[in-house]
């Protein structure tokens, strides 16, 4: 039976596809291909079109080409940078006021991701969303959940980095083990220990993709990207 795709379809479809990998940094988007695809006109394929350029998701080169935009690695490193300084002094506060309740919530959900790790092959974007669900929970604890939003707003680039690292890297059992030592510095409320643990934990990506990034990753990127020195990263990971 074939389904009848409305714009909001169609956006969400490829959104989602974007997001995910699933159609990947630099591929071309052809109207023609996406109108026979989903069964519609040329109409909804440009309207649609122009949402995910205005969402910073594809560029177009007109009478040339469309496609998938390209990651950006400056921005990248200044949104992990922004999100330590952020998500540190969030978790901070969260550790002057939680309770052995709480402790238990975050808990819960760090074991939900561990079930999901302990199964035979963890989809990334289940990992992705319950990953999220247990950072949000000190921003909402704290009463800043308006700090979550905005953080999350205009972090594409980000979230695909992030689902790069899940879908190539899948080191799923290290990032649960990065958090069982961060709940643990929170419990033990040892301020030192979470910024360490924060720092290390969001970088983590960087640290994980290492050298494939300007290697088996480089097509991925805008030319001309700077690549972090290995050395260094490797000493800022020894030291946290």
């Amino acid at each position: 039976m074939t389904q009848n795709y409305t714009s909001r379809d169609i956006y969400k479809q490829l959104y989602s596809e974007i997001m995910s990998l699933q159609r990947k940094p630099g591929a071309v988007l052809r109207e023609n291909a996406l109108c026979e695809e989903f069964g519609v006109s040329r109409t909804p394929i440009r309207s649609v079109l122009q949402e995910l350029r205005i969402a910073g998701l594809i560029e177009v080169t007109p009478y040339k080409s469309t496609h998938v935009t390209r990651l950006d690695f400056d921005t990248i490193s200044q949104q992990i940078y922004l999100r330590v300084a952020v998500e540190t002094a969030v978790l901070l506060d969260f550790c002057a006021l939680c309770t052995p309740e709480q402790m238990e919530q975050l808990q819960a959900r760090n074991n939900a991701l561990r079930r999901l790790v302990a199964q035979p092959d963890p989809v990334p974007e289940a990992f992705y969303h319950l990953d999220s669900c247990l950072h949000e929970y000190w921003f909402t604890a704290t009463g800043k959940d308006q700090l979550w939003k905005l953080i999350q707003t205009n972090q594409n680039s980000y979230s695909r980095f992030r689902m790069l690292d899940l879908v190539e890297a899948r080191n799923f059992e290290e990032i649960v083990r990065e958090h069982d030592d961060l709940l643990q510095a929170i419990a033990d409320k040892d301020a030192d220990r979470v910024r360490a643990v924060c720092s290390k934990h969001l970088y983590g990506g960087v640290t994980r993709l290492g050298q494939e990034l300007p290697t088996k990753f480089a097509d991925y990127f805008v030319p001309g990207t700077r690549w972090p020195d290995p050395a260094r990263k490797k000493d800022t990971a020894s030291q946290s």
